[in-house]
């Protein structure tokens, strides 16, 4: 692991040459916004520019670090992500504005962001197995995945304005899933919760941060709506711990009484962690 985050910092000091504003996903993804580099008066022109960028970053990544990368242009989060996964390993593909709709009907609906195991199952047992089937479903979507229907049917027409979360400004980081239908499965529960525990612990290593409060987040049914939280002195870092913390105040606090609507993670009260000299015995 030491190596792979080595050479995942080398990597994204040259992803910063470009000048962009940068938003570290993972240890091998981060988003790249180019919009101030790459200006033009049509959305699909200034997309068009970002190519030799993009082309330099995939020469200049194989050239110094003997690596592959992949690389994918569109006019949002949601649809660049969906770029980058569709030519690996090296891959480079770019999604027009005036295409978007036309390229997302054939892929699965697992694509989109949000769709996870849970949903999947569901849309595919109302018929709904493409992105494609999403557009043209003619229904109200909340029948079937809840609160999420209307974001999803946007990200099935490739629409998304979630902005970049820039570490600079980052004051906490969360996750939360509305459950297709009301659950108190201890599975489904702590399966959605090792996995938002997961994302967060991604999230706080790229920035070299740890947490010192944990909060989880259940909605029942009624729409009833209850968050609870611990501050802890040691500085959180990995998903072990913050599953286990969330775990702690589900049950601590009794919150999974009733069937859950849906159920969130987070970490806030965010700071750089000190090293400290550990006491052998």
């Amino acid at each position: 692991m030491d190596v792979y985050q080595a050479e995942s910092e080398a990597i994204m000091r040259i992803v910063a040459d470009t000048g962009a504003l940068i938003e570290p996903m993972s240890i091998d993804e981060a988003y790249l916004d180019l919009s101030a580099l790459c200006q033009a008066e049509d959305p699909d022109a200034s997309l068009r520019k970002s190519l030799p960028v993009a082309h330099q970053l995939k020469q200049r990544i194989r050239a110094e670090r003997q690596l592959t990368a992949t690389i994918g242009i569109a006019a949002n989060k949601l649809l660049a992500k969906i770029a980058s996964d569709h030519r690996k390993p090296d891959g480079l593909t770019l999604i027009p504005e005036n295409e978007k709709v036309g390229f997302l009907r054939p892929l699965p609906v697992r694509v989109l962001y949000g769709v996870g195991k849970v949903t999947e199952g569901v849309l595919h047992g109302a018929g709904l197995r493409t992105v494609g089937d999403l557009q043209d479903f003619p229904g109200d979507l909340r029948a079937l995945v809840g609160s999420f229907g209307p974001t999803l049917k946007r990200f099935a027409f490739g629409e998304d304005d979630r902005p970049l979360e820039l570490g600079d400004e980052i004051k906490s980081i969360s996750g939360e899933e509305t459950f297709p239908r009301d659950t108190e499965d201890r599975a489904v529960l702590r399966a959605c919760l090792r996995s938002q525990a997961a994302d967060i612990a991604v999230g706080l290593k790229h920035r070299h941060l740890g947490a010192h409060t944990v909060q989880v987040k259940v909605r029942y049914g009624d729409f009833t709506t209850l968050t609870r939280q611990i501050t802890v002195e040691e500085p959180l870092t990995e998903a072990s711990d913050i599953y286990r913390i969330g775990c702690f105040l589900l049950g601590r606090q009794k919150l999974v009484s009733r069937p859950l609507r849906l159920l969130g993670l987070g970490v806030s009260n965010l700071r750089e962690p000190k090293l400290k000299q550990l006491a052998l015995f």
